[in-house]
């Protein structure tokens, strides 16, 4: 199990959470995904290697930045 934390800006309520989970969702190999609007916290997690490139990919589809966090 891989854990990959990153820091979303543009998130205001749970709708937002809503769409950040369903793109993230989406990629390959993700088993859980805790998205917080309140904090802009996003952490990934899966059964292999996270492509950052993929997740932050996912969260500008949903229509937000982010970074990786640490």
């Amino acid at each position: 199990m891989t854990a990959n934390e990153y820091q979303v800006t543009g998130m205001t309520c749970g709708h937002c959470e809503m769409s950040v989970r369903e793109e993230v969702g989406e990629l390959a190999g993700i088993t859980d995904i805790q998205v917080s609007a309140q904090t802009g916290k996003l952490v990934v997690t899966a059964d292999g290697v996270i492509d950052d490139a993929q997740v932050l990919a996912a969260v500008e589809e949903a229509g937000y930045s982010a970074v990786r966090a640490g």
